[in-house]
């Protein structure tokens, strides 16, 4: 799709003009990533917004290539033809997309096994796939960047758990640090002798090591990783934890400790049956469980974090120029929305400088959110008018965006509701609701009416729409409209006007400009 870039002068405040048509990035509008992992085989079509990419096509072949690896040195045969096949399938359809050259890397499998270069060979050959080696200094740099692309300017420790290895790597203010890997994956873990014993002893000794190396690391855990990913399904499930939506979870050490108990005592087959978990996933989770045990114990994390960006992401990010890196991928991804689906793309920003005097008084990680609302507010028009704020909801609260804690999740798809139906109660979403507290529910339904009365005045992206004057100490409200939209404000737009009023616990007046 070709949009027209808005000129260089166009003033968004804090949030800068949109980059995703810039020439500068539009190659990144639809890029393939591949992974060669232990474990799996996952090819990744990213599309969008560049800075908060959708997952066109997503694609993995559970391979096992590093199955066996400790005692034979090589890799499992089986795990190998199954890799090589899924190979030749994923390049096939990027050819059948028109796609440009996949990016490939391998892991600690292919990088570790004798066999490791002869297979490199065979896929070139095969396929003309190019299969990158990265060693495990690089591995826990790009997956780090993966952490980054969703939380940009995040702090803390990212640790990568793939089927031979485990790396960690710091990262503050934007950049990764320190970094280190080992051989903690649970492929290896498996042929470590001496049983369980044996193998927490050796999980032990080498964690120490680690935070030898690392240093004191007492900020935010990111956890990227299937098995990971797997053990907070798991805990959600525990909890009964309504959003199901995995990046930006959070744990906290009492609580891992307190899942990791549920796994020793429950049967891992109806676990992986009520999770949604594979077979093959599962059969590695006791495993990783241990080594996840034993990292919170000797780094005490303040607090845990799930990420779904890794690897793959990081080699997106990798290609990035630093201007569209430091980009919020919230605002990005809704400008994009907007661009894409809007009815009048453009109208935003109108209605955002409309409602922004109702929240004068938030900080930035609520304007944020009132921003990307705004730039949301219009893009499921297409949905049946009987439907349409719960499929706003739904998307709000489910979507793959980055940067979104499952609260402000709920508070983004509040207000979006709010923007087509003045009352909460009575949808199939009530049960999110307590993920948000009072005061943010309240906040939600407030930006939502204020939306729903604005877009009643919605005739063109920068039409003069009026101003609202908000007293909050003395509970009035002011409208001022020019006199050439007061034809738009007719019974349907006063009783929405009221509405916001008595949700404002509001006394509202309206003048007319001259």
């Amino acid at each position: 799709m070709h949009v027209t870039p808005e000129p260089a002068t166009a003033d968004w405040g804090p949030f800068e003009r949109p980059l995703f048509d810039d020439p500068g990035v539009r190659a990144l509008s639809r890029v393939g990533v591949v992974d060669v992992g232990s474990n799996s085989v996952r090819m990744v079509i990213f599309d969008g917004a560049a800075r908060s990419p959708a997952y066109f096509y997503n694609e993995k072949i559970m391979c096992a290539l590093g199955a066996g690896l400790s005692e034979t040195g090589r890799l499992n045969p089986e795990g190998r033809a199954r890799a090589l096949s899924a190979l030749r399938r994923f390049q096939h359809l990027a050819e059948g997309m028109d796609m440009p050259p996949l990016s490939v890397v391998a892991t600690a499998a292919v990088r570790d096994a004798s066999d490791g270069e002869d297979f490199c060979e065979e896929v070139l050959r095969d396929t003309g796939l190019k299969i990158h080696v990265i060693d495990g200094q690089e591995e826990a740099r790009l997956s780090a960047q993966g952490v980054l692309l969703g939380w940009p300017g995040s702090y803390g420790l990212v640790c990568d758990i793939g089927g031979s290895s485990m790396e960690l790597a710091e990262i503050h203010d934007g950049e990764v640090g320190k970094r280190v890997t080992s051989s903690l994956g649970p492929l290896k873990l498996r042929d470590i002798p001496g049983g369980r014993r044996g193998r927490k002893a050796h999980i032990t000794e080498v964690m120490e090591g680690l935070r030898n190396e690392m240093g004191q690391q007492n900020d935010r855990l990111f956890l990227v990783g299937g098995s990971w990913r797997a053990i907070a399904r798991i805990d959600m499930a525990r909890r009964g934890y309504p959003l199901r939506v995995l990046h930006e979870y959070r744990m906290n050490a009492q609580a891992v400790r307190e899942t990791l108990r549920y796994i020793e005592t429950h049967d891992l087959e109806a676990l992986r049956s009520e999770c949604g978990i594979s077979t093959a996933r599962m059969s590695l989770v006791p495993y990783a469980a241990d080594v996840l045990s034993r990292l919170v114990k000797t780094f005490k994390p303040k607090d845990i974090a799930v990420s779904s960006y890794g690897i793959r992401e990081g080699l997106l990010y990798e290609q990035m120029p630093q201007r569209l890196r430091n980009r919020d991928p919230l605002i990005e991804a809704s400008r994009f929305a907007e661009k894409k689906d809007a009815r009048i793309p453009g109208f935003g920003r109108t209605l955002y400088e409309f409602v922004s005097p109702l929240f004068k008084a938030s900080d930035h990680a609520k304007t944020r959110l009132v921003k990307a609302a705004c730039l949301l507010h219009d893009v499921s028009w297409r949905a049946h008018p009987d439907y349409r704020a719960e499929v706003c909801f739904d998307n709000a609260t489910r979507a793959n965006l980055g940067g979104l804690k499952h609260s402000e999740r709920v508070f983004l798809g509040l207000a979006l509701l709010h923007r087509y139906r003045n009352k909460r109660q009575g949808t199939a979403f009530e049960y999110l609701y307590d993920l948000l507290d009072e005061r943010g529910k309240k906040e939600a339904e407030i930006l939502g009416k204020a939306m729903r009365f604005g877009a009643m005045l919605m005739v063109s992206k920068d039409g003069d729409i009026g101003k609202l004057v908000w007293q909050p100490r003395k509970k009035h409200l002011l409208l001022e409209l020019p006199r050439e939209a007061e034809p738009l404000f007719g019974e349907v737009a006063d009783a929405r006007l009221n509405s916001l009023a008595r949700s404002l616990e509001a006394e509202v007046r309206v003048k007319i400009r001259k």
